[in-house]
């Protein structure tokens, strides 16, 4: 077992599919398989097993992902200050973004980071909420950006913009006709959800908890596109940040305001040390502005007591 075994290792254990792991690490498919193959032989355990086209880590997958982290995390550090010794000592930044989020800024963002620092290496990494502030507490991450307010004590946060939780369904789905959808009726449905480590599952289980409700979980997928890719094909609904419509606009789905009551989104930046890291949290809320006051409006819901009528 080496270093850029594990490095493939916690790729694949992320992002649960090879196809996107090896993507995302610039390698073909093959090649990864083969070292995560190498590797299992060498530890004489079974990492993964295969559901469809997902990869299910196993037990020992965990332990080993526990374990991982803070090696790699500590090589990432000890190479950062080995790099003076040679005369260089490149700037860099590492965000970790929802991927409820990342669709809708990260690519623009990315643009004017590169624009106005072309020095600036970023590095951005899509997490769930609860990776995200481990890899601030660890130092691994220098930024976060997502719901609000963190959960980890210890963190602070710095507010973007606010979204709102939709209900977004297929074309031929029983609601239809609806101009938006209460809170109770968004309950009845049967849901393709994201995974239960997604804040956005978390929230709606949150507001589903407060009615006495679960959630009806039918299916769920560990990515936001396979979930609106999958959805035209099913009868299923399913709860994601109205702001992700941008995005996903012409994929036969149908968007419904959740209402009675509103689940409000706070989106920011989260981080450790607002003194010292000040200068960053002023560029990207900067470099921000832009694309979160002028590129999305929730649509606004009305507090009507009136019964919900179709259209």
């Amino acid at each position: 077992m080496d270093f850029r075994q594990l490095r493939y290792f916690v790729a694949l254990y992320e992002e649960g599919h090879v196809g996107r792991a090896a993507e995302r690490l610039c390698l073909s498919q093959p090649a990864l398989s083969q070292q995560i193959r190498q590797l299992e032989q060498n530890l004489d355990v079974a990492l993964f097993q295969r559901s469809g086209k997902r990869l299910l880590p196993t037990l020992a997958a965990h332990t080993l992902y526990n374990h991982a982290l803070p090696l790699l995390d500590g090589l990432e550090r000890a190479r950062e200050a080995l790099r003076s010794f040679k005369g260089r000592s490149p700037r860099s930044l590492a965000i970790g973004v929802l991927q409820t989020v990342n669709a809708s800024l990260v690519p623009q963002l990315l643009e004017r980071l590169r624009e106005s620092q072309p020095h600036l290496v970023v590095q951005i990494y899509e997490l769930s909420g609860l990776d995200v502030e481990r890899r601030l507490l660890s130092g691994s991450l220098d930024i976060g950006i997502g719901f609000l307010p963190p959960r980890q004590p210890g963190l602070h946060s710095l507010e973007l913009y606010q979204d709102e939780l939709q209900l977004v369904i297929p074309e031929e789905h029983p609601l239809r006709e609806f101009k938006k959808v209460s809170l109770a009726q968004a309950a009845e449905q049967q849901m393709l959800l994201l995974g239960e480590e997604f804040r956005v599952r978390q929230i709606w289980q949150e507001q589903l908890a407060l009615l006495g409700r679960r959630a009806q979980v039918q299916a769920e997928l560990n990515h936001m596109s396979g979930i609106l890719d999958s959805l035209p094909n099913t009868t299923l609904a399913t709860v994601l940040p109205g702001r992700a419509r941008q995005l996903h606009a012409n994929q036969g789905l149908l968007w419904k305001p959740i209402s009675e009551p509103r689940i409000p989104l706070q989106v920011g930046l989260v981080f450790r040390d607002a003194q010292r890291q000040q200068a960053t949290l002023d560029l990207l809320r900067t470099l921000l502005e832009g694309l979160t006051a002028t590129s999305f409006m929730p649509q606004a819901t009305s507090r009507s007591p009136e019964p919900f009528e179709p259209l």
